[in-house]
């Protein structure tokens, strides 16, 4: 779907890399959910995941000084993880 490497959960996408040409880096996507999303948009390296030109609700590209270092890596697995059991799954 996005030209990236996705990890799913529960079969549900929770989440990814995508190597963005424009920045010329590897993005972590995450699936957070709309209300977590807002609340960490302003955190160091986010931006919304628009690799479509839409910005997708509840999902969050950063940028890798924003997953540099393992603390942080952990906090958007975390969320990830904590928002799965919420989210839809697919239609196989």
């Amino acid at each position: 779907m996005m030209g990236g490497l996705c990890f799913m959960l529960n079969d549900k996408m929770c989440c990814g890399i995508h190597f963005s040409k424009k920045k010329e880096t590897d993005l972590l996507m995450v699936r957070i959910g709309e209300e977590i999303a807002q609340k960490v948009s302003s955190r160091e390296g986010c931006l919304p995941m628009d690799f479509t030109r839409r910005p997708m609700k509840g999902y969050i590209f950063v940028e890798p000084s924003g997953y540099y270092l393992d603390e942080d890596l952990n906090f958007w697995i975390d969320l990830c993880i904590a928002f799965n059991p919420m989210a839809k799954a697919s239609k196989k």
